[in-house]
């Protein structure tokens, strides 16, 4: 069956009544904090894959490299027949290495928030491997610890789970919530299951200060399109011009911290509120947490899993680290 399932209902732009309470309750708390999902509409999905093109960005292509090299020995691991679950497809470019090496899946199930993104993304997929079978899930991963659809034909515990969580997306969020999601991740992919996981490395501050603040400013248009998107769904009233990309590193958190700026004192409104912004007043938008060895180790047990593999790059810039569901 190759149909899109929403969970729950959505417009194509994600659920407005949610994004409206997330973005008043955020711009009225202090300090000021937008969560990061509610970039992801379909423009910014579109700018997020270009960012992933960027020379300064070296974590897509040296994720690549490294899923290139270990994708015949990850296959090997997860067996033949199994469901391979993508939490966060975005375009599902990295995904086609995995599809390549395991051309006995049972079915691939790329879950993603944009709607219109992974609907796009299925039709090429379906086009590109007509003997794969393609559930998308339009739904928020993070709230997500059950599938809405019998994969397969009712034999569901029959057939392991693989998950895939690629581009050191667990960098988004925050400790607590990183383990939160591979809890639900843990429950959903089943005792017998295991996951795929991209974890961007601890390195020299300037090469991460760089890949956040490339010099086209795709990476500026990607946050900003967070403010095109509220005056677009909200009614907002963001002048961009006064407002600017603004990310830098913190080597105590271990942590990228992004944020747009005010660079000015102005007032928006916001769904009929208005909110006054200081000069240099920042939004909060995304983090993205850094990682150690320890540090992946310390993650994985709190969620219930233990590592079997890690690969790595030559530099050690990334790892793609491949767990088992702990007994």
């Amino acid at each position: 069956m190759n149909v899109s399932l929403l969970v729950p209902d959505r417009a194509e732009t994600g659920d407005r009544e949610e994004f409206e309470r997330a973005v008043v309750a955020g711009l009225a708390r202090t300090p000021r904090a937008i969560p990061p999902k509610f970039l992801y509409d379909a423009r910014g999905s579109e700018l997020f894959d270009a960012i992933c093109e960027l020379p300064e960005y070296y974590l897509t292509r040296t994720e690549t490299g490294i899923l290139t090299e270990c994708t015949a020995e990850l296959a090997r691991l997860a067996g033949p027949g199994c469901t391979l679950i993508e939490f966060g497809s975005g375009s599902s470019v990295k995904t086609r290495l995995l599809l390549d090496a395991m051309p006995d899946l049972a079915a691939y199930v790329p879950i993603d928030i944009s709607r219109q993104h992974l609907d796009a993304t299925a039709a090429r997929l379906r086009r590109d491997y007509p003997r794969l079978r393609v559930e998308p899930v339009c739904a928020d991963y993070m709230a997500l610890d059950a599938l809405p659809v019998d994969l397969n034909g009712g034999d569901v515990n029959g057939v392991p789970r693989l998950g895939f969580f690629p581009g050191s997306t667990i960098g988004n969020l925050e400790p607590e919530e990183a383990t939160s999601f591979l809890r639900r991740a843990r429950t959903l992919l089943g005792d017998r299951g295991a996951l795929v996981l991209g974890v961007d490395l601890k390195k020299d501050p300037q090469r991460l200060h760089d890949a956040y603040n490339d010099s086209a400013g795709v990476t500026a248009a990607f946050t900003l399109n967070l403010l095109r998107r509220m005056n677009r769904e909200l009614g907002a009233t963001f002048d961009l011009t006064g407002f600017a990309h603004d990310a830098g590193y913190d080597p105590v958190e271990g942590r990228i911290e992004i944020y747009f700026r005010s660079l000015r004192p102005q007032t928006v409104t916001v769904a009929g509120r208005a909110f006054t912004f200081a000069e240099g007043e920042r939004v909060h938008t995304e983090y993205s947490y850094k990682y150690d060895d320890a540090g992946i180790a310390a993650l994985a047990r709190s969620a219930g899993f233990t590592i079997d593999r890690t690969w790595t790059d030559p530099a050690r810039l990334f790892a793609v680290v491949y767990l088992e569901a702990a007994p």
